[in-house]
């Protein structure tokens, strides 16, 4: 599944590059605020962090692709028993491909997949061997505006598709999903006009 994945991604960016009329790239940091959707989860939103770097290839005036590369801080604060309000936190690295539709003015809106792949997770209960799951699958959409010389700000949605975890016999209903919201500043250097 993960081979599959980063082939679409590598094949969508190259056809992307070939068809772009417009090319940028430049760093992103921004702020994650995450939680747990779904299921008997009873969770609290968790403050975290993602930073980066995007690609932006422009097709025309008002459309562009933008693939990204981002590490991100994300889980909730759970309300579970003895372990209430404690931080599960999951570090990922997120791949983001979304297709932007821009105005002439620099407001944009967008949408795509989201694929996030765990790095290394901080929970506190023992009972799990891995609390998440390899593979996160996402969609997300926002909107933002970016200025003439690249700088940017950004808000995004990011709701899961696949389930964190497989928590067979742990009493917990397996069926929640990861949900955050993501505020951006970026700067897409323009290399090619």
């Amino acid at each position: 599944m993960k081979k599959l994945s980063l082939t679409l991604m590598m094949l969508c960016a190259v056809s992307t590059f070939t068809f772009a009329q417009s090319f940028s790239f430049g760093p992103k940091v921004g702020v994650n605020v995450s939680n747990y959707t779904g299921g008997n989860i009873e969770s609290d939103a968790l403050v975290g962090f993602h930073l980066g770097g995007i690609l932006q290839f422009g097709i025309g005036q008002h459309f562009a692709i933008q693939p990204e590369v981002l590490f991100s801080t994300q889980g909730a604060k759970l309300n579970n028993g003895n372990l209430d309000g404690v931080k599960y936190k999951t570090n990922y690295v997120g791949v983001p491909v979304m297709f932007k539709l821009r105005t002439t003015g620099g407001f944009y809106i967008e949408a795509g997949p989201q694929f996030s792949f765990r790095t290394s997770e901080d929970i506190p209960d023992q009972t799990f061997d891995h609390f998440a799951k390899n593979l996160d699958l996402a969609a997300a959409a926002g909107l933002g505006y970016q200025s003439p010389i690249g700088l940017g700000i950004g808000a995004r949605y990011i709701a899961g598709l696949s389930k964190v975890g497989d928590f067979s016999g742990n009493n917990i209903d397996p069926n929640f999903k990861s949900s955050v919201i993501q505020v951006s500043l970026f700067w897409a250097i323009p290399v090619v006009k």
